[in-house]
Protein backbone atom coordinates (compact mmCIF):
# COMPACT_ATOMS: atom_id res chain seq x y z
CA UNK A 1 0.00 0.00 0.00
CA UNK A 2 2.82 2.29 0.55
CA UNK A 3 5.13 2.69 -2.71
CA UNK A 4 6.53 5.66 -1.49
CA UNK A 5 10.25 5.12 0.31
CA UNK A 6 12.28 8.87 0.31
CA UNK A 7 14.69 7.51 3.23
CA UNK A 8 17.39 5.89 1.79
CA UNK A 9 21.54 5.21 2.32
CA UNK A 10 24.05 4.06 0.39
CA UNK A 11 27.38 2.69 0.02
CA UNK A 12 28.44 6.36 -0.15
CA UNK A 13 28.12 6.98 4.29
CA UNK A 14 27.63 3.29 6.05
CA UNK A 15 25.29 2.14 3.59
CA UNK A 16 26.02 -1.36 2.45
CA UNK A 17 24.67 -0.97 -1.18
CA UNK A 18 25.55 1.29 -4.23
CA UNK A 19 22.96 3.41 -5.69
CA UNK A 20 22.63 0.63 -8.40
CA UNK A 21 21.62 -1.93 -6.09
CA UNK A 22 19.10 0.24 -4.14
CA UNK A 23 17.52 1.30 -7.19
CA UNK A 24 17.07 -2.61 -8.52
CA UNK A 25 15.45 -3.32 -4.98
CA UNK A 26 13.12 -0.49 -4.84
CA UNK A 27 11.79 -1.86 -8.16
CA UNK A 28 11.58 -5.27 -6.55
CA UNK A 29 9.75 -4.63 -4.22
CA UNK A 30 6.64 -2.49 -6.01
CA UNK A 31 8.30 0.97 -5.29
CA UNK A 32 6.48 3.98 -7.67
CA UNK A 33 8.59 6.91 -6.12
CA UNK A 34 12.12 6.84 -4.94
CA UNK A 35 13.98 9.06 -3.08
CA UNK A 36 17.98 8.67 -2.30
CA UNK A 37 19.07 10.62 1.10
CA UNK A 38 22.22 10.72 1.73
CA UNK A 39 23.89 11.84 4.63
CA UNK A 40 25.48 14.85 4.28
CA UNK A 41 28.80 15.97 5.18
CA UNK A 42 29.32 17.33 8.48
CA UNK A 43 31.59 19.98 9.66
CA UNK A 44 34.61 19.96 11.82
CA UNK A 45 34.35 18.89 15.69
CA UNK A 46 30.89 16.84 15.11
CA UNK A 47 32.22 13.34 14.72
CA UNK A 48 31.58 9.70 15.62
CA UNK A 49 34.24 7.42 17.00
CA UNK A 50 34.31 6.07 13.78
CA UNK A 51 32.50 7.41 11.06
CA UNK A 52 32.54 7.75 7.30
CA UNK A 53 32.55 11.41 7.17
CA UNK A 54 35.73 11.99 5.50
CA UNK A 55 34.80 8.85 2.65
CA UNK A 56 31.43 10.77 2.29
CA UNK A 57 32.77 14.11 1.77
CA UNK A 58 35.31 12.73 -0.75
CA UNK A 59 32.89 10.98 -2.75
CA UNK A 60 29.97 13.41 -2.58
CA UNK A 61 29.93 14.62 -6.50
CA UNK A 62 30.11 10.89 -7.70
CA UNK A 63 26.86 10.43 -5.29
CA UNK A 64 25.16 13.39 -7.08
CA UNK A 65 26.35 12.37 -10.08
CA UNK A 66 24.97 8.59 -9.91
CA UNK A 67 21.38 9.90 -8.38
CA UNK A 68 21.40 12.42 -11.29
CA UNK A 69 21.80 9.91 -14.05
CA UNK A 70 19.21 7.22 -12.59
CA UNK A 71 16.46 10.71 -12.81
CA UNK A 72 17.41 11.01 -15.84
CA UNK A 73 17.52 7.23 -17.10
CA UNK A 74 15.16 4.91 -14.97
CA UNK A 75 12.37 2.05 -15.91
CA UNK A 76 9.78 4.01 -14.27
CA UNK A 77 10.21 4.67 -10.74
CA UNK A 78 10.05 8.65 -10.11
CA UNK A 79 13.75 9.22 -8.68
CA UNK A 80 14.33 11.83 -6.37
CA UNK A 81 17.69 13.23 -5.32
CA UNK A 82 17.52 13.92 -1.75
CA UNK A 83 19.72 14.48 1.32
CA UNK A 84 19.65 13.37 5.42
CA UNK A 85 21.27 16.69 6.20
CA UNK A 86 22.20 15.99 9.62
CA UNK A 87 21.69 19.10 12.10
CA UNK A 88 25.00 20.65 13.49
CA UNK A 89 24.39 23.09 15.95
CA UNK A 90 25.78 26.55 15.38
CA UNK A 91 26.61 25.69 12.05
CA UNK A 92 23.65 27.44 10.34
CA UNK A 93 25.95 28.58 7.51
CA UNK A 94 27.47 25.38 6.71
CA UNK A 95 24.02 23.78 6.19
CA UNK A 96 22.91 26.54 4.09
CA UNK A 97 26.22 26.47 1.75
CA UNK A 98 25.78 22.37 1.81
CA UNK A 99 22.37 22.86 0.44
CA UNK A 100 22.90 25.62 -2.04
CA UNK A 101 25.33 23.72 -3.80
CA UNK A 102 22.75 20.75 -5.42
CA UNK A 103 19.59 20.79 -6.80
CA UNK A 104 17.95 18.77 -3.86
CA UNK A 105 14.46 17.52 -4.75
CA UNK A 106 13.62 17.57 -0.44
CA UNK A 107 15.89 17.81 2.50
CA UNK A 108 15.17 15.90 5.64
CA UNK A 109 16.59 17.09 8.79
CA UNK A 110 18.39 14.30 10.73
CA UNK A 111 18.84 15.35 14.33
CA UNK A 112 21.79 12.90 15.36
CA UNK A 113 23.86 15.23 17.89
CA UNK A 114 22.86 17.52 20.55
CA UNK A 115 25.76 19.65 21.17
CA UNK A 116 28.48 17.58 19.16
CA UNK A 117 28.05 14.69 21.30
CA UNK A 118 26.90 11.65 18.49
CA UNK A 119 23.85 10.44 20.54
CA UNK A 120 22.58 7.10 18.44
CA UNK A 121 26.00 5.83 18.01
CA UNK A 122 26.09 3.35 21.54
CA UNK A 123 23.72 2.15 24.35
CA UNK A 124 26.31 2.41 26.48
CA UNK A 125 26.75 5.78 26.44
CA UNK A 126 23.00 6.31 27.93
CA UNK A 127 23.64 3.73 30.43
CA UNK A 128 25.73 6.62 32.27
CA UNK A 129 22.74 8.78 32.96
CA UNK A 130 20.15 9.37 35.51
CA UNK A 131 16.23 9.40 34.61
CA UNK A 132 16.91 13.24 35.09
CA UNK A 133 19.69 13.25 33.17
CA UNK A 134 18.20 11.69 30.32
CA UNK A 135 14.77 13.78 30.50
CA UNK A 136 17.43 17.02 29.72
CA UNK A 137 18.45 14.90 26.51
CA UNK A 138 15.39 15.00 25.46
CA UNK A 139 14.49 18.54 26.01
CA UNK A 140 17.53 19.21 24.52
CA UNK A 141 16.33 17.44 21.44
CA UNK A 142 13.17 18.88 20.68
CA UNK A 143 14.45 22.30 21.52
CA UNK A 144 16.72 20.96 18.07
CA UNK A 145 13.56 20.24 16.30
CA UNK A 146 12.20 24.16 16.81
CA UNK A 147 15.80 25.24 15.94
CA UNK A 148 15.41 23.14 12.61
CA UNK A 149 12.25 24.21 11.92
CA UNK A 150 12.48 27.86 12.52
CA UNK A 151 15.18 27.67 9.96
CA UNK A 152 12.98 27.29 6.82
CA UNK A 153 15.94 25.06 5.19
CA UNK A 154 13.69 21.41 5.66
CA UNK A 155 11.65 19.49 4.46
CA UNK A 156 11.06 16.42 6.67
CA UNK A 157 12.16 15.89 10.18
CA UNK A 158 13.42 12.48 10.33
CA UNK A 159 12.91 9.83 12.88
CA UNK A 160 11.30 12.28 14.96
CA UNK A 161 11.88 10.27 18.37
CA UNK A 162 15.02 9.22 17.93
CA UNK A 163 15.99 9.84 20.68
CA UNK A 164 14.51 7.45 22.66
CA UNK A 165 16.77 4.40 20.96
CA UNK A 166 18.75 3.62 23.33
CA UNK A 167 16.47 4.61 27.05
CA UNK A 168 13.01 3.62 25.08
CA UNK A 169 11.89 2.84 28.77
CA UNK A 170 12.90 5.77 30.10
CA UNK A 171 10.99 7.98 27.16
CA UNK A 172 8.15 6.21 27.55
CA UNK A 173 7.86 7.36 31.53
CA UNK A 174 8.96 10.69 30.62
CA UNK A 175 6.75 11.33 27.64
CA UNK A 176 3.40 10.43 29.95
CA UNK A 177 4.48 13.89 32.16
CA UNK A 178 2.69 16.77 30.97
CA UNK A 179 5.94 19.06 30.30
CA UNK A 180 7.04 16.39 28.10
CA UNK A 181 3.89 16.31 26.20
CA UNK A 182 4.36 20.48 26.25
CA UNK A 183 7.67 20.18 24.70
CA UNK A 184 6.81 17.85 22.30
CA UNK A 185 3.66 19.67 20.83
CA UNK A 186 5.77 22.83 21.00
CA UNK A 187 8.05 20.75 18.50
CA UNK A 188 5.98 19.41 16.16
CA UNK A 189 3.34 22.83 15.70
CA UNK A 190 6.71 24.20 14.46
CA UNK A 191 7.79 22.11 12.37
CA UNK A 192 3.83 22.39 10.98
CA UNK A 193 4.33 26.20 10.82
CA UNK A 194 7.68 25.57 8.53
CA UNK A 195 5.44 23.30 5.83
CA UNK A 196 7.45 20.35 6.89
CA UNK A 197 6.12 16.52 6.92
CA UNK A 198 6.85 14.07 9.67
CA UNK A 199 8.33 11.20 8.78
CA UNK A 200 7.39 7.77 9.73
CA UNK A 201 9.77 5.55 9.82
CA UNK A 202 10.19 1.44 10.06
CA UNK A 203 13.95 2.08 11.10
CA UNK A 204 13.18 1.98 14.72
CA UNK A 205 11.75 -1.68 14.43
CA UNK A 206 15.34 -2.82 13.84
CA UNK A 207 16.99 -0.61 16.42
CA UNK A 208 17.17 -1.69 20.73
CA UNK A 209 14.09 0.54 20.95
CA UNK A 210 12.26 -1.90 18.49
CA UNK A 211 9.23 0.31 17.61
CA UNK A 212 8.54 2.44 15.07
CA UNK A 213 9.82 6.31 15.22
CA UNK A 214 7.41 8.04 15.88
CA UNK A 215 5.23 6.81 19.01
CA UNK A 216 1.79 7.37 20.10
CA UNK A 217 1.85 10.93 21.51
CA UNK A 218 3.86 12.01 18.77
CA UNK A 219 1.20 10.51 16.31
CA UNK A 220 -1.67 11.88 18.18
CA UNK A 221 -0.44 14.96 18.67
CA UNK A 222 0.77 15.07 14.45
CA UNK A 223 -3.33 14.13 13.41
CA UNK A 224 -4.37 16.58 16.03
CA UNK A 225 -2.57 19.96 14.86
CA UNK A 226 -2.96 18.31 10.56
CA UNK A 227 1.11 17.67 10.28
CA UNK A 228 1.19 16.28 7.50
CA UNK A 229 3.30 12.16 7.56
CA UNK A 230 6.30 10.87 4.90
CA UNK A 231 7.03 7.34 5.25
CA UNK A 232 10.89 6.04 5.12
CA UNK A 233 12.92 2.66 5.49
CA UNK A 234 16.40 4.81 6.85
CA UNK A 235 17.29 1.79 4.15
CA UNK A 236 20.51 0.85 4.48
CA UNK A 237 20.98 -2.42 2.55
CA UNK A 238 18.47 -3.64 -0.02
CA UNK A 239 16.95 -5.81 2.78
CA UNK A 240 15.80 -3.00 4.44
CA UNK A 241 14.39 -1.00 1.53
CA UNK A 242 10.25 -0.44 1.93
CA UNK A 243 10.90 -2.43 5.22
CA UNK A 244 7.83 -3.22 7.25
CA UNK A 245 5.75 -0.93 5.32
CA UNK A 246 2.60 -3.37 5.82
CA UNK A 247 2.81 -2.51 9.39
CA UNK A 248 3.80 1.60 8.90
CA UNK A 249 0.41 1.43 7.11
CA UNK A 250 -1.56 -0.06 9.51
CA UNK A 251 -0.15 2.15 12.40
CA UNK A 252 -0.40 5.48 10.37
CA UNK A 253 -4.36 4.38 9.56
CA UNK A 254 -4.69 3.87 13.38
CA UNK A 255 -4.19 7.35 14.01
CA UNK A 256 -6.58 8.23 11.18
CA UNK A 257 -4.42 9.03 8.62
CA UNK A 258 -5.56 8.16 4.87
CA UNK A 259 -2.39 9.96 2.88
CA UNK A 260 1.07 10.81 2.86
CA UNK A 261 3.49 13.23 1.14
CA UNK A 262 6.88 13.54 -0.89
CA UNK A 263 8.34 16.74 -1.57
CA UNK A 264 9.95 16.98 -5.40
CA UNK A 265 11.29 20.23 -6.76
CA UNK A 266 10.85 21.32 -2.96
CA UNK A 267 7.23 21.18 -3.55
CA UNK A 268 4.78 19.00 -1.24
CA UNK A 269 3.08 16.28 -3.26
CA UNK A 270 -0.24 14.45 -1.59
CA UNK A 271 -0.78 10.33 -2.13
CA UNK A 272 -3.43 8.18 -0.56
CA UNK A 273 -1.27 5.30 0.85
CA UNK A 274 -4.64 3.45 1.28
CA UNK A 275 -5.50 0.35 -1.73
Amino acid sequence: MITVDTHIHTLFSHGKATVQEMYAAARDKGMTVFGFSEHSPRPEGFDYPTDYKAKLTAAWPEYIRQVSDLKSNNDGIKVLLGIEMDWTTGQDAYIRQKLAADPFDYVIAGIHFLGTWGFDYKADDWAEWTEAECHARYETFFESMIDVAKTGLFNIIAHPDIIKIFSVDVFRSWIGTSKAQEAVRTALCAVKDAGMAMEVSSAGLRKMCKEIYPGPYLMETAKAIGLPLSFGSDAHSTASVGYAFDQLAEYARAYGYTQSVYFENRTMQVRSFLP
